[in-house]
């Protein structure tokens, strides 16, 4: 659970500055990494991707992660 809260901060933290600039706050970087895996697994599984390694793992998130970001700036802006 530890190493998927801080892989969740990690991916968070990446597509909060790739798609933004600045992360959201840590808590949100958090929950947005962890949903992000979320998302990204299933992006993955749609596409016949299958991924090996806590590096696949992190990749998936961050994946996951900005989608997530993309629709929340649709939403907001």
């Amino acid at each position: 659970m530890i190493w998927s809260l801080l892989v969740g901060l990690i991916a968070g933290w990446i597509a909060g500055h790739l798609m933004r600039g600045e992360g959201y706050g840590i808590v949100f970087d958090v929950v947005l990494g962890l949903l992000g895996a979320i998302v990204g697994r299933w992006i993955f599984e749609a596409l016949g991707i299958v991924v090996f390694g806590s590096l696949g793992y992190l990749i998936m998130s961050v994946i996951g992660a900005v989608v997530l970001v993309t629709v929340v700036h649709a939403i907001k802006g």
